[in-house]
C-alpha cells in the first residue's frame, strides 16, 4: 500500500515538473508564429520599390534633339529665354531668325510679346527653307497672308507635353491644329515634328518644329 502511494506521488511530482515545461514550449511556439506573421505583414523597404512610378514622371523641362544646339548661357539659353517675352526670346535664338523676320514683317512683335499664357509652335530656319524661295518671298511680301500663317502657329493657352499626346486646339488664326505623340516625340498636324519642345519664355511655352504649319481652309 505504501509502495502504491509512493508511485502515485512520484507520478504527480513528475507531471507537475513536466507541465510548466510543456506550457513554456507552447508559449514559445506561439511567440515565434506571431513574430513570423508580423514579419510577413511588414511593408517592404522603400529601397526595394520597383521604380515604375518614375517611368510616369512627366517631362518638366525642354526636350528634343534640337535642344542640344541651344547656348548654355546668355540671352539665347533656356534660362535667358525664360526671362523674355516670346518674340524677344525667339530673336535671341539663331535657329529662329527667319521666323523673327516674318514676325517683324507682319507687325506681330507686340502682339506676341504682350499676350498672356500662350503656346507658340516656332518653325526653324530649316522649316522655312522647305518652302520654295519664290513662294516664301510671296508670303513675306503679303502681310495678310503672312499674318494668317503666323497666327496659325499660336494657341491661346500654355500646353504641356501631356496635352500634346492627343489634342485639338484653336489657334489665334481661328482654325484648329492637332497634336499627337508621347514621351519626347510629338507631331503637329501629322506633318511637323517637335524638335525642341516645352521651352519656357516669360509669357509662352514654345515648341520648335521642323515644318511650317499651313492654316486649314
Amino acid at each position: 500500500m505504501n509502495a502504491f502511494r509512493f508511485r502515485r506521488a512520484a507520478v504527480a511530482v513528475t507531471a507537475a515538473a513536466v507541465l510548466p515545461l510543456a506550457l513554456t514550449a507552447c508559449g514559445g511556439e506561439d511567440t515565434s508564429t506571431d513574430a513570423a506573421a508580423g514579419e510577413s505583414a511588414s511593408p517592404a523597404p522603400a529601397g526595394n520599390d520597383s521604380g515604375t512610378a518614375d517611368d510616369a514622371v512627366p517631362v518638366n523641362g525642354p526636350f528634343g534633339p534640337a535642344c542640344a544646339s541651344v547656348p548654355a548661357e546668355g540671352a539665347g539659353s533656356f534660362d535667358g529665354m525664360a526671362q523674355d517675352p516670346v518674340a524677344t526670346a525667339a530673336s535671341n535664338n539663331p535657329a529662329l531668325s527667319t521666323l523673327v523676320t516674318a514676325v517683324k514683317k507682319a507687325g506681330l512683335v507686340d502682339t506676341l510679346n504682350t499676350a498672356e499664357n500662350i503656346t507658340v509652335f516656332a518653325p526653324t530656319n530649316d522649316a522655312f527653307a522647305k518652302i520654295p524661295q519664290a513662294d516664301l518671298d510671296k508670303v513675306l511680301a503679303d502681310k495678310d497672308m503672312l499674318t494668317d500663317i503666323l497666327t496659325y502657329h499660336v494657341v491661346g493657352e500654355k500646353l504641356t507635353p501631356e496635352q500634346l499626346e492627343d489634342g485639338t486646339y484653336e489657334t489665334l488664326q481661328k482654325s484648329t491644329l492637332s497634336t499627337v505623340g508621347s514621351g519626347e516625340a510629338y507631331t503637329v498636324n501629322d506633318s511637323s515634328e517637335v524638335v525642341c519642345g516645352n521651352v519656357p519664355t516669360a509669357n509662352a511655352t514654345v515648341y520648335i518644329v521642323d515644318t511650317v504649319l499651313m492654316p486649314k481652309s
